[in-house]
């Protein structure tokens, strides 16, 4: 980022010397996040603000260019709070939505979202991997099925996005956020099929193909850019290496804190994410324990910290809202080193041990 923000600080939109300068860098930067989508055209990719800003533009511009009189979408019950708020907006404005649920598996089946089906359908929206649990979706299948259907096909890939190959998910829209594999907060993109039209969530110029107008995070971009094209040269390597300390983790505290759990461990998940359930314990006085100890963990999503209720996702699951509330997300990035995980494995058997001594709830 350092050369955008000192040497090529003109807006890419100037013609100038300076502007087209920083013109080249964040078409450099399109191409290479382009390759870590799978995208045929560079032209395909719109850089915004982030995930939440993607989602929203996806959802929001496909029902906005709909001409058809009744809309319908179809999405799922553990879907980010970035997909479930523009639902139920779209719901209040008269929009009709489907929610599809999950079951224990925490995975989504392709016939529930064949039935729910209309003939007013305009969009399905299903992520790719979920934030909570870490469960893949069928995303090939549902992409498939929107396709026969005349339906256009929406993935979050926030949590995907470095994780798991995205080359091949059939997406006509597909959202990716930067800080999830190595780039700055602040950055994200949106895939949009080549044809596919959307209505802008904002009004202003003409940046970004006049599909999200303002002057470009140039930086931000170029460092996504860079961070996609270091996951193209390393994903097989530092996505098993991930996964091994993740099993690693999961496996050793689940043979060392009697009473837990792990949530759909048996489904398929992103290699980086553990979700354990440790009964009788409130997450929240684990999550602080562990943050005492130098370990940062979470009781559920970081955007829904605060949150009194319980997660919707666990829930959704099937877990009780008390159950729900004594989960713990692990999340491996590739920071972390087989000694830490060592390290946390102790942490997390000496703070269960010490907060089931306080808790006046019996288990087993």
């Amino acid at each position: 980022m350092l050369p955008v923000l000192t040497e090529s600080y003109g807006n890419a939109s100037s013609i100038h010397h300076f502007g087209q300068a920083a013109k080249q860098r964040l078409e450099i930067a399109r191409r290479q996040v382009a390759r870590l989508l799978g995208a045929r055209k560079a032209t395909e990719i719109v850089f915004v603000s982030g995930g939440t800003e993607a989602d929203n533009l996806a959802i929001t511009g496909a029902v906005g260019a709909s001409t058809r009189s009744t809309k319908h979408v179809i999405t799922s019950t553990i879907e980010h709070p970035a997909v479930l708020n523009v639902c139920r907006e779209l719901e209040a404005e008269g929009v009709a939505v489907t929610y599809v649920g999950v079951g224990g598996s925490g995975v989504i089946d392709v016939r529930d979202v064949r039935r729910a089906l209309r003939p007013d359908t305009v969009l399905i929206s299903i992520m790719h991997a979920n934030n909570e649990v870490g469960t893949v979706q069928p995303v090939r299948e549902i992409a498939e099925l929107a396709r026969e259907s005349g339906v256009l096909f929406h993935s979050d890939g926030v949590q995907a996005a470095g994780k798991l190959p995205l080359e091949d998910t059939g997406a006509d829209l597909y959202t990716v956020s930067g800080h999830k594999f190595g780039a700055p907060k602040g950055i994200g993109a949106l895939y949009v099929r080549d044809k596919v039209k959307l209505a802008p969530l904002m009004r202003g110029g003409k940046q970004e193909r006049e599909r999200r107008p303002g002057t470009e995070n140039v930086p931000g971009a170029v460092a996504m850019g860079r961070a996609a094209e270091w996951i193209n040269s390393n994903f097989a390597s530092e996505t098993a290496r991930i996964a091994e300390l993740r099993d690693r983790l999961e496996r050793e505290i689940l043979a060392s804190v009697p009473h837990a759990r792990a949530n759909c461990a048996a489904s398929p998940r992103t290699p980086n994410t553990s979700n354990i359930l440790f009964e009788g314990i409130e997450g929240e006085a684990m999550v602080i324990a562990l943050d005492l100890k130098g370990f940062a963990v979470s009781s559920g999503a970081a955007c829904s910290s605060g949150a009194v209720e319980p997660s919707h996702v666990l829930t959704a699951v099937g877990l009780s809202k008390d159950d729900a509330r004594s989960c713990i997300r692990f999340s491996l990035g590739r920071q972390n080193d087989e000694h830490q995980v060592a390290a946390l494995v102790e942490a997390v058997v000496a703070s269960a041990a010490h907060l089931r001594r306080l808790s006046p709830v019996a288990v087993g």
